[in-house]
Order: structure tokens, then sequence, then C-alpha cells
């Protein structure tokens, strides 16, 4: 028989862990369950050794564990953030339960039936915080790369000595690629990379991180609504780096370095790679985005009659010098590693309800959805901005807590 939880919540990472804190505070019974075996498993399993975060300490937010700290704008190892999670749980008692995967969440009558690889549970409410990021994105034709040649997706890799010796190819720039592309080229690997659609940021700017800049702008606050296109929810961040203290990523920098810069990779046949000529049209969007970011701060600053030092950024163009390259050889060019940092597909299909839209993104408001009891939380652009990010999971978690609290206090008043 169904064991019976009032609320059964999908996910054991930061999404999961907020909404469980505010769960307990409202003294509504829970259980979260992490098919890992562990807690946070995406920061624990799926990060490169030196992987640090790329947001300042002062946006690490997890309600009850605000960061306050001596060092606001460092940025915590990886080692850092997994223990921050560890002490988390530990401090606040939270019920998880690990290595139970759900398998299936339906909706029967006025409960929920939820299966899963230890038992059957029934829940009032089901709230799925298994994040947006769920299986590697991988195209088709990569089946086609030679199989002496090693491929893997971001997540799995962990630092350069545990890759066969020769060059890499990294695929894509976003903020993994480009900060695992720059470790490889600096531990001296040859590295090709084929660049992406992600731009560009500083560091720091007159004087401040630019996370400062974003947060005094309010562009965290940004929601959802006023989005021009649902395809913009899924626009990758900008490149930057929390490495030694916090840098700059810059590709005409990689490309000055001996990096060789390739247009996006459209197809393989026979060991050789089809190239996209659009390279140096990607670098001019690239630059552009930093231009336009900056201005956005130049304008903030003097609408707001801050006083702060000018500041010129240096406008680098040497990946505009490389040749551009339209067919690779692999094994002709030394490469003996495909490195894909090319994102994740996400899947909501264990949930047996029709909830997703055209781009298979839940249909809800603010993680509500229409049917009474199931909710989303801890995904970009659920609300605003800040939704899938440690600065900002919390205030959704408050809100899905406190909505279903009301819910149960609501259903207990009628039923009395």
């Amino acid at each position: 028989m169904p064991a019976f939880i009032e609320t059964i919540i999908v996910g054991g990472g930061q999404a999961g862990l907020a909404i469980s804190y505010y769960l307990k505070q409202e003294g509504r019974e829970h259980l979260v369950l992490e098919r890992a075996p562990a807690i946070a498993n995406a920061w624990r399993n799926q990060r490169w050794d030196s992987f640090r975060l790329v947001t300042p300490n002062f946006q690490v937010r997890m309600p009850g564990a605000e960061y306050d700290g001596n060092d606001p704008y460092g940025f915590m190892s990886l080692r850092e953030v997994v223990k921050y999670f560890d002490d988390y749980v530990q401090r606040y008692r939270l019920p998880v339960r690990c290595g139970v995967e759900v398998q299936g969440v339906e909706k029967r009558e006025s409960v929920f039936q939820v299966r899963t690889t230890d038992r059957d549970y029934e829940a009032k409410n089901v709230v799925i915080a298994t994040g947006l990021y769920q299986s590697p994105k991988i195209p088709a034709f990569a089946a086609a790369i030679p199989a002496d040649i090693l491929q893997l997706h971001s997540m799995q890799y962990r630092n350069p000595s545990v890759l066969p010796h020769g060059a890499v190819l990294v695929i894509g720039t976003g903020q993994s690629g480009a900060q695992i592309a720059e470790e490889l080229y600096q531990s001296g690997r040859r590295v090709y990379l084929s660049i992406g659609s992600a731009g560009r940021v500083p560091r720091r700017y007159r004087g401040k991180d630019i996370s400062e800049w974003f947060t005094r702008m309010g562009m965290f606050d940004t929601q959802v609504q006023t989005l021009k296109s649902p395809a913009e929810k899924f626009h990758p961040h900008p490149q930057i780096s929390g490495k030694n203290g916090g840098e700059s990523l810059n590709l005409h920098q990689f490309s000055r370095d001996g990096v060789v810069l390739l247009g996006h990779v459209r197809d393989a046949c026979e060991g050789r790679l089809i190239i996209a000529q659009d390279v140096k049209d990607t670098l001019a969007k690239v630059d552009q985005f930093e231009v336009d970011a900056l201005k956005r701060v130049d304008d903030y600053v003097a609408r707001t009659g801050l006083s702060v030092p000018s500041e010129t950024i240096p406008q680098l163009r040497y990946g505009y010098d490389q040749n551009v390259i339209t067919e690779l050889d692999l094994k002709g060019s030394g490469i003996l590693t495909v490195l894909w940092a090319t994102g994740y597909n996400f899947d909501f299909s264990l949930v047996k309800l029709p909830i997703v839209d055209a781009d298979g993104y839940p249909i809800q408001k603010r993680g509500v959805t229409d049917y009474q009891g199931l909710y989303f939380l801890g995904m970009p652009w659920l609300h605003s901005r800040r939704s899938g990010i440690l600065c900002g999971v919390g205030d959704d978690a408050a809100y899905l807590a406190a909505h279903i609290a009301a819910r149960d206090r609501e259903s207990s008043a009628v039923g009395a």
C-alpha cells in the first residue's frame, strides 16, 4: 500500500532543498527524493576539479544560509560548494532520501501517485525540482566521429590529465566550454574551439564586479513576461570566470594564445568535421554583447550620478586574423578528444500529464500549474532571471511553500 506524504519534492539540488527549508518552517510534512547517492548531485559529480562559482559569494543566498563570511567578492570552490549544501541539510535536518529515483507522477482523483525505485507514495502536492539540465545535448552526427577519438560531455570532464595526449576540440563557448578550453590550453594542450552564441562581459568594470553592477541595476529581477520571445529563456550565460579570484574570458585572447577558433560544427563524415563559415560573424556578436552590456552600466552610472572611475575595456581583434576553416581533419590535426560543451536537454516525461509547451518547458505561473498540487521549481526564468541561480531560487521556493501551506490549511478547514 502506498505511503502517504503531504508533499513530495522530486530532486535534492538547490531548488528541492530551498523549498524543503520553507516547508519545514511552515511545519508541513514533506519528503525530498533524490535519485543520486547524495544531495546536490550536479555540483558534486558534474563539475570539473578546478571549478569555481562564477557568481560572487555575496550572491550565495540559500534561505537561512545567506553568505556572511569575510570574502563577499570571492568565488567558492567546488569543494566549498558541496560542503555548503551538505552543511545546509544537516543544519536544518531536512527530510531527504537519496538513492531513490522517481519514475512517474500521475494524478488520481485528489492525490498524486508517485512511483519510485524504492516504493510508491501518495501525495497531496508534488514539487518537480529537477531543474532544466537533465541529460547531455550531443548532436546525432557525433556517432560518425571515429571510435578511437574520445568523446565526452563537459559534465564528464575533470582535468587535463585524464584526457588522452594530443589536441582537444571543444565545441561550445558558454561558461563551461570557455573555462574548460582556457584550462586546457593553459595546461599546454593544443585546443580547437568551436564558438557559440554566448556573449562576453568583463569580470570587473569601473571599480566593481560585473555581478554587483547587474544586481544594482535590477537585471536579476527582470521577469519572464518581459522577454521578447519564449526562446530567450534558453540563451546561454555570458563568458566569465571565478578562477584566480575572478577573471574575464575573451576569445580574442584565446586566439592570441594559440587556440584555433572555429565556426559551428555542422556534420561529421569519414573523420572530418564540416564547419560553418560563421566564426567571424559569431565573434562580432560576442563582441557586441560586451559593448551593449557596458553601455547599460555607463547609462546607469550617468542616470544615478554615482561617483565611480571611468574605464575603457580594450577591444581585442586577434580572432578576426585567423583563417576561416570549413573542414577539419580530426586525426590530421592531432585531435584525440572531442569535448561537447553544448548544454543539456530537459525532459519532464515522468509527469504523466500534459504540462509542457512546444519547447518542452513546463506550463506554469511562478511554478504553479493548472493541476492543483503540482508545482515546478528551480528552472531558469521560472519567474525572473534569478529563478535558476543561488541568489534567487529561495524567492521562488518561499512563494511556492506559502502557496502549498495556504492550500493545505484551506483544505483542512473545509474538512473540519
